[in-house]
């Protein structure tokens, strides 16, 4: 075929923030694809927080990126090519594709999407992905929210946690989000139906809390860590539950002190499971065929940022450690 891919690749291991020279941008010439191999155009690059864990070489859910391989990351793309029974070429497919604009490899490792759905591809790095299972099996098989307890969601505005409230909403919880803007709290508060929503950056996130939860927590989902998670241990009920996807706030920090009100979680015996989406890959048809029915019935909804350009990916990435982007972020690699 001889085509020319530019990728980013893990030059050096990041020491707090991403820096220029963490990443390198490359250009090669990809080989054909081998038997049982396809070549995969890509279109949309997923950007998440947990980016920035692989690049660190710290023990983890998966093994780091190692010095020299491309950036990991997950796309939505086109075959290209194909050398495998079942991947026609102009199949879209998602899966692992890494931070670059094409990838050979087993064809047994992408999933071919459906076609006609009516929805647009994007979809399909938002609610029908392991963002909407993230927060599908996040807070239903861990915190069960049952009605009229309350759910704390922080990061509420970002691509999972705005779809772990909404959900709390269908299961006829009360909601608080927490946001960093006042613009991601009116959108979560008068667009989503949370029924309350803080702004940690212009409000102090303990008082507030105790004003919008006057009854105590029963549920939180918790994307963030550090400061904010000791607010919520602070307010938690006797035998509530705590689904810890994330501590993002502590990624760039791996010397972070852990949460003073520790003891809280004996004292009021909280339940706090941390998981990974992938522990329910056996699951997935059961969250898609519910975000679907529920995106369908219009219970659901969801917000992309879609950002321009591969060359810019270890720019925009930081923007999730700032709150700087409004829902599910991600590169827009080539046209569609």
């Amino acid at each position: 075929m001889g085509v020319v891919n530019n990728a980013w690749k893990l030059a050096s291991r990041p020491d707090g923030d991403i820096e220029q020279g963490d990443l390198e941008w490359v250009s090669e010439t990809l080989a054909d694809p081998a038997a049982g191999e396809i070549c995969v155009r890509h279109v949309y690059l997923s950007l998440d927080p947990t980016n920035r864990i692989w690049m660190s070489d710290i023990d983890q859910y998966m093994p780091p990126v190692g010095i020299g391989d491309v950036m990991r990351g997950g796309t939505l793309g086109v075959i290209e090519a194909s050398n495998a029974d079942g991947y026609a070429v102009g199949d879209w497919v998602s899966g692992m594709g890494g931070w670059q604009k094409y990838t050979v490899s087993a064809a047994n490792q992408w999933q071919i999407l459906p076609k006609d759905t009516g929805l647009p591809m994007t979809a399909f790095m938002g609610c029908l992905s392991f963002i909407g299972m993230t927060a599908y099996f996040g807070l239903l098989d861990i915190c069960d929210p049952k009605p009229g307890e309350t759910v704390v969601v922080n990061a509420a505005a970002g691509a999972v946690g705005s779809l772990v409230g909404q959900i709390a909403k269908i299961k006829g919880a009360r909601v608080v989000g927490i946001a960093g803007t006042d613009d991601k709290c009116t959108w979560i508060k008068n667009e989503l139906g949370f029924d309350e929503a803080i702004n940690y950056k212009s409000e102090n996130v303990l008082e507030t809390l105790k004003k919008h939860c006057p009854d105590g927590i029963d549920c939180v989902f918790e994307n963030v860590g550090g400061q904010i998670l000791d607010d919520e241990l602070t307010l938690m009920n006797n035998f509530s539950r705590i689904s810890l996807c994330g501590l993002i706030s502590t990624y760039n920090d791996l010397d972070a002190p852990g949460p003073k009100m520790f003891r809280n979680i004996l004292m009021k015996r909280i339940m706090i499971k941390g998981f990974i989406v992938s522990d329910y890959m056996d699951r997935a048809q059961e969250a898609m065929e519910a975000m679907g029915t529920w995106m369908m019935e219009g219970k659901l909804q969801y917000r992309i940022d879609v950002r321009p350009g591969l060359e810019n990916a270890p720019q925009e990435v930081k923007d999730l450690f700032v709150g700087g982007n409004k829902g599910k972020l991600m590169i827009q690699i080539s046209e569609e």
